[in-house]
């Protein structure tokens, strides 16, 4: 584990993060629910129409992006969307003038983006970004392709380096999301290490941040860290494991995200079998999601775990280089303009099909999944904005959409 020098931490006090002013009071109310820890199967009731009356669209807002690779709104009034690109820059699409022509930060200097799936792979703005403009980014640094987390203050320029996870054997499997959850911690999404069957059987070993999600709180210090680890991490105390991990048993969680009552949603990008997306409260810390003993809901490599290995299934599958090659994990829809169609839809989508695979969790605990029709090809990002709406970006065609729902003719 490496660490950067020391540098001002940008005033991120602790307290619960934001994506727009109309959820702060849903999620004052569900942080005291959540003291009771209501169990997955108490579901979610909702107002939407039927998945099979509802389809997808898109409006393209801006291309000429280089590989974008994710998406973040700040909260800070402006209703701006902040642009990964994979080489290093940070682009801005203004809803009044669009894609701006210069970049909000460049450390292309920093990143290593020698392979396909290096490069500058995550972005979060700090829970008080209006005030402090702060922003964290994940990304492979320069000069052997580790999994970087690091701090960057746009008011000067400066990057500090907070964690850092040894990743030069292979170059893919590097994930790199990056969000806040309800409980104000950072969680960070790391990937197996890399080659096919994850050799050393990282994701399964704790004592590696490999194949792990993290949580961490980013907004102290504590001793020599730049940060500290939440006392209620579910590995905290443990021998030969890691206190960072939050969840383990994941293959290369590209995109993860949270819905309104602090469930986490992850997309976990498969082998050769099946592609999945899980579904967790946050009482499920400690989850093993049980990549490379299974690889979705079959087993893979089953001598890689031990008989008894308990497992937190997917809840939902659809087969690799049949339906698809690489899950994009996305959001709960909770928009204001298409909330009477959409609301409570979980939406997803494929790098190779562009399927719009939709999930809504039903109030007995069950799930409902369907298609919603196809979205621009090589999808890589999806990105919710301050106000609760959903874009996407897509790889070499290099674009910005904005996501749109229509009911369509019952099928009945």
């Amino acid at each position: 584990m490496r660490r950067g020098s020391s540098t001002p931490r940008g005033g991120t006090t602790r307290r619960r993060p934001s994506t727009g002013r109309r959820r702060l009071t849903k999620l004052l109310v569900l942080a005291l629910s959540a003291l009771f820890f209501a169990p997955l199967t108490a579901g979610r009731a909702s107002a939407s129409v039927p998945l099979d009356e509802l389809a997808v669209t898109t409006t393209q807002l801006a291309q000429g992006l280089q590989r974008p690779t994710g998406i973040t709104a700040p909260d800070d009034g402006t209703g701006r969307l902040f642009i990964l690109e994979k080489a290093g820059d940070v682009r801005v699409y203004d809803p009044e003038d669009g894609l701006l022509p210069d970049p909000l930060l460049d450390i292309k200097d920093k990143v290593d983006e020698s392979d396909n799936e290096r490069g500058l792979l995550g972005i979060v703005p700090a829970p008080d970004f209006a005030r402090s403009q702060v922003l964290y980014l994940a990304y492979t640094a320069l000069p052997d392709g580790a999994d970087t987390l690091a701090r960057y203050s746009l008011k000067d320029d400066s990057l500090e380096v907070l964690l850092s996870q040894d990743h030069h054997e292979n170059t893919n499997h590097n994930a790199g999301q990056l969000a806040f959850g309800p409980d104000g911690d950072l969680y960070w999404s790391l990937g197996d290490g890399g080659s096919a069957d994850d050799p050393p059987n990282n994701a399964q070993n704790l004592n590696t941040l490999l194949g792990k999600i993290l949580r961490i709180d980013v907004s102290r210090a504590c001793g020599d860290l730049p940060y500290c680890v939440p006392d209620d991490n579910p590995f905290v105390g443990v021998a030969n494991a890691r206190p960072e991990i939050w969840v383990y048993g994941v293959r290369n969680p590209w995109r993860f995200s949270f819905d309104d009552d602090g469930s986490l949603w992850i997309g976990d990008v498969g082998q050769g079998s099946q592609e999945e997306v899980d579904h967790l409260t946050p009482d499920q810390g400690g989850a093993n999601l049980g990549w490379s003993c299974r690889e979705g809901t079959g087993s893979h490599l089953p001598d890689r775990c031990d008989d008894g290995t308990e497992f937190t299934e997917p809840v939902f599958t659809y087969r690799t280089s049949n339906q698809g090659c690489s899950v994009i994990g996305g959001y709960v829809y909770h928009g204001a303009e298409f909330g009477d169609l959409a609301d409570g839809t979980y939406l997803a989508s494929d790098y190779c099909s562009s399927t719009a695979w939709a999930i809504r969790q039903n109030a007995d605990g069950s799930y409902t999944t369907g298609t919603l029709g196809t979205l621009p090809t090589q999808v890589t990002a999806f990105g919710e904005g301050a106000d609760g709406e959903l874009y996407m970006v897509n790889d070499l065609p290099g674009q910005l959409h904005r996501i749109n729902f229509e009911r369509t003719a019952t099928t009945r």
